[in-house]
């Protein structure tokens, strides 16, 4: 009986991180079998700049992974990250078809087509469809729980969520992964494939926003009633407070990183001096957030709160800045898929590249979340996010 394994790659402004994972009849979480990771070059705000550094920064961190997990990478699940990605909201309405108002799935069809049809034409251009994510339907004006299918009504409306990227970045990443020797067998958000592994259903349903603050960007997807309803990333990330304190108090670049995270107790600084420098940059950060939360309606709603991972998680303090900057409760991120993971898996640096995993083990027998999402723009993630969510 052939293994089921699955391969995840987050390439990232500050790292590229690979994770080989392997789901076994008897675990109830899939094992992970290698892990490799290098730094990124070539890459700008999450986008690439240069194709050949590119690939041969994966080329490390897959033979990396190939070599603890004693197997060949041929394809893999890939994150789709960097400024540009984002989201837009659309909503549409279709007359039912049947002549006894019975709604069918190419009703539902039609009106999600169509509400793709209308995304304005700024918001559309150059970009690529990567998800289709319906927040809501209504037949003639009433709210429906859950799906309309078999439903009766003479209207069918949807709101509907579209995570976007922009094409050209999606194709050199695609080119990328190509050169380096691998197969793409699919893309996702970044933040999305983070969520599956950092974020529990009960977060997802109550409300909540999880932050990833990366080196060079910092994206949040925003989650209600188990389902992502906004996202976006913002060009500011945890380097820019790293460059303000070596600018700041005058020292190198290597010992404002350490100060950063609280790691060196030996350099000779003014505290004072320091927690302005890092607060001020946080607060511009949180400031962006905010100023989102109040753009989709809500800022200080969500029960969950905040979920902070990535490299810029580290900052001491970060937890009572968000809290106290944003009025919500908030937190650092773990891997909350397995406990067995503390083994392999130290910080939540790592929930890109595993929630791919994740997310191409529990895709692999079903093909119609295969490379649909590159090849035709739209994917059914509900459908696997709810099976795989407890």
């Amino acid at each position: 009986m052939a293994r089921k394994i699955a391969v995840g790659i987050d390439i990232g402004s500050y790292q590229i991180k690979v994770v080989v994972a392997e789901h076994l009849k008897d675990k109830p979480n899939p094992q992970i079998l290698g892990m490799g990771y290098a730094e990124s070059r070539g890459l700008r705000h999450g986008y690439i700049i240069s194709l050949s550094d590119a690939a041969r920064s994966l080329r490390v961190a897959i033979e990396q992974a190939e070599k603890t997990a004693k197997i060949k990478i041929r394809k893999a699940f890939v994150s789709v990250g960097g400024i540009g990605l984002g989201s837009v909201t659309s909503q549409a309405s279709v007359v039912v078809s049947k002549a006894d108002s019975e709604i069918t799935e190419l009703d539902v069809k039609k009106v999600l087509e169509q509400s793709e049809r209308d995304i304005p034409a700024s918001q559309s251009a150059n970009r690529k469809i990567l998800h289709t994510i319906p927040l809501q339907y209504k037949v003639d004006g009433k709210p429906v729980l859950g799906r309309p299918h078999g439903m009766r009504g003479s209207k069918l409306e949807v709101r509907t969520l579209f995570i976007t990227s922009l094409e050209q970045h999606l194709n050199d990443l695609i080119q990328a992964v190509a050169e380096a020797g691998v197969d793409v067998e699919d893309v996702m958000a970044a933040p999305l494939a983070a969520s599956l592994v950092t974020l529990s259903k009960q977060q997802k349903i109550a409300g909540c926003v999880l932050a990833n603050i990366g080196s060079e960007t910092v994206s949040i997807a925003i989650f209600e009633n188990n389902i992502p309803i906004s996202l976006d990333v913002f060009p500011i990330g945890s380097t820019d407070i790293t460059n303000d304190i070596a600018l700041g108090l005058k020292i190198s670049l290597e010992d404002a990183e350490k100060l950063k995270v609280g790691t060196d107790g030996e350099i000779q600084y003014p505290r004072k001096k320091l927690e302005e420098i890092i607060l001020a940059r946080l607060s511009d950060i949180f400031d962006l957030i905010e100023a989102h939360l109040k753009k989709v309606g809500r800022s200080g709603l969500l029960p969950a709160g905040i979920i902070i991972t990535g490299g810029g998680s580290g900052i001491t303090t970060i937890e009572d800045l968000a809290k106290a900057a944003l009025k919500l409760p908030s937190r650092i991120g773990t891997l909350s898929f397995g406990a067995h993971l503390g083994d392999h898996i130290k910080d939540a640096t790592w929930s890109v590249a595993y929630g791919l995993c994740i997310w191409g083990l529990t895709t692999s027998d079903d093909a119609s979340l295969g490379t649909k999402m590159i090849k035709q723009g739209g994917g059914d993630l509900m459908k696997m996010i709810q099976r795989f969510l407890p």
